[in-house]
């Protein structure tokens, strides 16, 4: 499990003090920029055209931060492939979101700022200590925070660390949750990405708080990070059954919201 070492990232003089939308300065080609603008807008009126028609439910766990209408102060943890009804039904919050820094992220970024979302540049494998630290800005200037655990590259539903290792050096409690889709296309991609049907039911699963001590050694933090995975395939399942209504739950939701 790896650490988050504050200092070593520090010492980096001539980076410290910046952000990552500073830091993140990489030139494209015309032909790239080009078609930047044009992924960026598709996308997000795509999205801006499904999301309305949308049927969302929404069940939590008992202890969960949100009530299903709200984001307050947190991490939250959710798999990639899901991104596209997350982003629509969360929209508007300022919640900051890693995103990598290629090209997929680039639009990635884009599209979910025109959304109201924030977007923190970097990933696991790529400046994953300076993005952790962009992430703790953001939420010391009272912004949640959201990570797609399995992105950039995958393996899909394989969760990152990064979340346990930020709830730590933070205090903040970490949400997972998952957002199933009754009829959607499913991309090629290595997350099998979901773009909802116009008109479909949506479900979401939203876990209890999962909270990370400060002084947590090395193997509480390996137990941690187990548990963020046992949650967030928990989630994916309770959601998924809900579509199919053949819940398995054995933990008892607080409420359901529902929302046209």
């Amino acid at each position: 499990m790896p650490e988050w070492n504050m200092g070593a990232a520090n010492g980096k003089q001539s980076r410290k003090d910046q952000t990552s939308s500073e830091r993140d300065s990489r030139p494209f080609s015309l032909r790239q920029q080009l078609l930047l603008s044009l992924i960026t807008w598709a996308g997000y009126l795509l999205i801006r055209l499904i999301g309305p028609t949308l049927r969302f439910q929404t069940m939590l766990e008992e202890g969960c931060l949100s009530n299903g209408m709200s984001s307050p102060l947190g991490i939250y943890c959710f798999w990639h492939r899901c991104v596209i009804p997350v982003v629509y039904r969360y929209r508007n919050r300022k919640i900051a979101v890693m995103t990598s820094r290629s090209f997929d992220g680039e639009y990635t970024s884009r599209i979910i700022k025109k959304l109201g979302f924030g977007a923190v540049r970097g990933s696991s494998s790529h400046s994953g200590v300076e993005a952790l630290m962009d992430m703790k800005r953001e939420l010391d200037q009272g912004n949640p925070v959201a990570f797609t655990i399995d992105g950039p590259r995958g393996p899909m539903y394989v969760a990152k660390p990064g979340p346990i290792l930020l709830a730590k050096k933070t205090g903040h409690g970490i949400v997972c949750f998952h957002i199933a889709v009754e009829r959607a296309w499913i991309l090629n991609s290595w997350d099998h990405m979901l773009i909802p049907k116009p008109f479909s039911r949506v479900t979401g699963w939203g876990s209890t708080t999962l909270r990370v001590p400060g002084e947590a050694t090395e193997q509480e933090i390996t137990a941690l990070h187990q548990q963020m995975q046992a949650m967030l395939d928990r989630c994916r399942e309770r959601a998924e059954a809900m579509l199919t209504k053949h819940s398995a739950s054995s933990t008892q939701p607080k409420k359901i919201e529902r929302f046209g």
